[in-house]
C-alpha cells in the first residue's frame, strides 16, 4: 500500500513545522525568548528577573555564545538579552534586532547583583523554562515545556491568562508516528518538488552561508578549516569539514541563521550540509538533492521522535547517521542498501554523550560523519552487521526505536551525572 493523501499532508506539516530558522544555539533562544515574552505581557522591565530551568536547559547554555550581544553567554545573559532586546513575534530569530545600546543595557543589569536569579527546576521534562518577572505592583509567569517556543503558561498577578498543556511533547499535533523509512524514502521519492522546493531552497542557502562563513578558522578552534589543511582532498573531508565549520561558528555567536531539524540547528547543518557537499562534488541535480535533503531531514526527524528535543544522547548520531543514509539514497541506493546504511552506522556509535552545547559539538558531527559515510560504503557492497548482535533489530525502524529507548530513558541518570560535573 503507497502513501495515502493523509500521509503526504503529514510529512510535509512536519518539514515545515520543524525546518525552521534560528539564530544562534536553540536553548539560549529558548530563554531569550521565553523572557521576551514576559515582557510583553508585563509592559516593562521588571526590578527582579527569577528564571527556573529544567537541568539540559542548563546543560546546553552554560558554554555557547549568544548571537547579536557583544559575545554574551549563559543562562543570565540569554534570559536578559530577552528581556531589553527580545522581539517574541519573531520567535526562534527573537534576537534579530538587537542594538548596542540594548547589549550596554544588559551588561548593566548584569552587574547588579542578584538582578536574575537562576535556579535548577526539578522537573522530568528535559525542555522546561519558567521565567518570573516582578516589580512592585505586578507579577509575570511565563512557561515554556517540552519545545523552544511552547509556551504552556501564562500568569499576571495570580490571573492565568492563557493555558494549555494538551500538548505533551511537541507543539504540533501531526502524527509522527507515521513516519517509518519505507515511508519516507517513498515519500521523497514522490513529493511534488514545488511542494518542498521553497523550503528546501532556503534550507541549503542558509546553511551553506553559515558553514562558508565558519571555514574562516575564526570560530572555536577552526576546525572546519584544519580538516581542509590537513586532511587528503576527498569528498569525504570536504563533507566534514563544512558541517564543522558551520556548527562551530553557531556555537561561537555567528550571528547568521540557520535552519533547525528537530530543535537543533547542529542537527539541521549535520542532516543537511553533508548531502549539500555531496551532490554538488558528484554532479548531482537539483532534483536529487532537493529529494535527497527531504529524506534526511524527515529520517533525522523520525529518529528524534523517540530520544526527544534534548537528551544524554547526542543528536549528531541521529543527523549524522541520516545523512549517511541519504548519500546512499542519492547513490540509487536500495530501501535494503538504505537500511544497512542506519544499521551500520548505530552499530557503530549509539553511545556518544551529550554534555551540552559548545564549539566542540563539530568535532562530535565529524566523528557521526566519518561513521556514516563507512556505513554507506558497507552498504553498497552488501555488507551489514547480524541483527540480534548487541542493538541491532530485524528492521532499522526498530533498532532506531531501540536507541530512542536509550537516549530517552536509560541515560537518564547519566545526564543528571553529566550536570552534576558541569556545574560543580
Amino acid at each position: 500500500m503507497g502513501l495515502t493523501t493523509k500521509m503526504r499532508q503529514t510529512f510535509l506539516k512536519i518539514l515545515h513545522e520543524e525546518l525552521v530558522p534560528a539564530m544562534g544555539c536553540t536553548e539560549p533562544i529558548a530563554l531569550a525568548y521565553a523572557a521576551a515574552k514576559a515582557r510583553e505581557i508585563l509592559g516593562k522591565l521588571p526590578e527582579h528577573v527569577v528564571a527556573e530551568c529544567s537541568g539540559n536547559i542548563i546543560k546546553n547554555v552554560k558554554c555557547v555564545f549568544i548571537p547579536n550581544s557583544g559575545n554574551l553567554r549563559g543562562i543570565s545573559a540569554s534570559v536578559l538579552m530577552g528581556l531589553v532586546a527580545g522581539n517574541a513575534q519573531k520567535k526562534m530569530e527573537v534576537l534579530s534586532d538587537a542594538t548596542e545600546q540594548d547589549i550596554e543595557k544588559v551588561q548593566e543589569l548584569l552587574s547588579q547583583h542578584n538582578y536574575c536569579e537562576v535556579r535548577l527546576l526539578d522537573s522530568e521534562i528535559p525542555l522546561h523554562i519558567r521565567i518570573e518577572l516582578f516589580d512592585a505592583e505586578d507579577h509575570v509567569l511565563v512557561e515554556v515545556k517540552h519545545s523552544h517556543t511552547n509556551i504552556v503558561r501564562i500568569e499576571k498577578n495570580g490571573e492565568v491568562l492563557f493555558e494549555d498543556n494538551s500538548v505533551t511533547t511537541k507543539e504540533s499535533d501531526a502524527d509522527y508516528g507515521m513516519l517509518t523509512i519505507k515511508r519516507i524514502k517513498e515519500y521523497a521519492d514522490t513529493v511534488s518538488l514545488e511542494e518542498v522546493q521553497p523550503l528546501i531552497d532556503r534550507e541549503i542557502s542558509y546553511n551553506i552561508k553559515i558553514a562558508q562563513e565558519g571555514l574562516s578558522g575564526k570560530y572555536g578552534l577552526g576546525l572546519g578549516k584544519i580538516i581542509l589543511e590537513v586532511y587528503p582532498d576527498s569528498v569525504l573531508t570536504r563533507m566534514k569539514a563544512y558541517a564543522a565549520a558551520g556548527s562551530e561558528a553557531r556555537m561561537s555567536g555567528c550571528e547568521l541563521p540557520v535552519i533547525i531539524n528537530s530543535g537543533s540547528g547542529n542537527q539541521g547543518m549535520a542532516s543537511s550540509i553533508p548531502v549539500i557537499i555531496y551532490a554538488q562534488e558528484k554532479g548531482f541535480n537539483k532534483e536529487i538533492l532537493t529529494r535527497a535533503l527531504v529524506f534526511s531531514n524527515l529520517l533525522t526527524i523520525f529518529q528524534k521522535s523517540y530520544i526527544g528535543r534534548l537528551s544524554a544522547f547526542c543528536g549528531a548520531v541521529s543527523a549524522g547517521c541520516a545523512s549517511g543514509a541519504a548519500v546512499t539514497y542519492m547513490e540509487h541506493g536500495t530501501l535494503e542498501q538504505i537500511s544497512m546504511t542506519i544499521d551500520n552506522t548505530l552499530a557503530n556509535i549509539p553511545g556518544i554523550i551529550c554534555d551540552g552545547a559548545k564549539a566542540s559539538c563539530a568535532s562530535k558531527i565529524v566523528t557521526s560523519l566519518e561513521a556514516a559515510m563507512m556505513a554507506h560504503y558497507l552498504a553498497l557492497r552488501g555488507r551489514v552487521y547480524e541483527p540480534e548482535s548487541g542493538i541491532l533489530q530485524n528492521q532499522s525502524d526498530e533498532t532506531i526505536s531501540c536507541v530512542g529507548l536509550i537516549g530517552r530513558d536509560g541515560m537518564r541518570q547519566i545526564d543528571k551525572e553529566i550536570l552534576k560535573i558541569m556545574v560543580k
